[in-house]
């Protein structure tokens, strides 16, 4: 059993290394839920490549969830150190996932806190990372988080909320969307609540820090820029 466990997980995420996911364990569990509310099902979900996704959102939601995407192996030690003091103080919950744990959250398992499913996360997020390259995450991770209600991935969002396609975001909307990303059932990207519209300033400016500019490929391990400095 676990044998075959080891090499169906090893093969899937090869396979998902080119063939775009068609749908997630979230979407699932979510139709599932508006079934039992007696609502109608609403699932909007169209994948399109990276080069047509806005690098302005590249970039948001790398600043809005996850400022050392581009240095860490997966796991990101440091924000789960900050996480872990911030809620043994009795603030805010905050998470330590980074971009590729809730990739492989998204597209392979389900939602939840037990250890065995944290467990397999750590496990699919270390086979992410060895089989995919950083544009392959960020265009999975892009095309599968939840960005709405019965919205998932950056052209359903981007239509959703700004009737636009992925790659035509301005800055602005691109940092609204990034900016719902804690909670994007309850939130709103378009009309934007004061909440959101200070996170979105926060993540605008954060983008600013960054020179506005996400580059896979020249960005250096051993540098950690001022901007990774800022706190929220």
């Amino acid at each position: 059993m676990c044998v075959t466990f080891f090499v169906l997980s090893i093969v899937s995420v090869i396979v998902f290394r080119w063939v775009p996911v068609p749908i997630t364990p979230l979407m699932v569990i979510r139709n599932i839920e508006q079934i039992g509310d007696g609502k109608g099902l609403v699932m909007e979900h169209d994948w399109v490549s990276l080069e047509e996704i806005s690098p302005k959102l590249q970039l948001a939601v790398v600043c809005s969830e996850d400022q050392n995407y581009l240095k860490h192996f997966g796991v990101d030690w440091g924000a789960i150190q900050k996480a872990m003091k911030e809620n043994e103080k009795g603030k805010r919950v905050r998470g330590g996932s980074t971009i590729t744990q809730q990739t492989a959250k998204n597209v392979f398992l389900w939602q939840g806190r037990s250890y065995l499913r944290k467990g397999l996360e750590l496990w699919f997020t270390l086979l992410i990372e060895v089989f995919w390259s950083k544009e392959r995450i960020m265009e999975v991770y892009l095309n599968s988080i939840e960005m709405g209600n019965g919205i998932y991935g950056a052209e359903a969002a981007s239509q959703h909320w700004f009737h636009k396609s992925a790659k035509k975001l301005t800055k602005d909307e691109a940092a609204a969307i990034a900016a719902i990303l804690p909670n994007p059932i309850r939130y709103k990207a378009n009309p934007a609540s004061s909440y959101i519209s200070q996170r979105k300033a926060w993540i605008k400016q954060q983008m600013n820090f960054w020179g506005n500019t996400l580059d896979y490929d020249k960005y250096k391990d051993d540098d950690e820029p001022e901007k990774i400095k800022q706190k929220k």
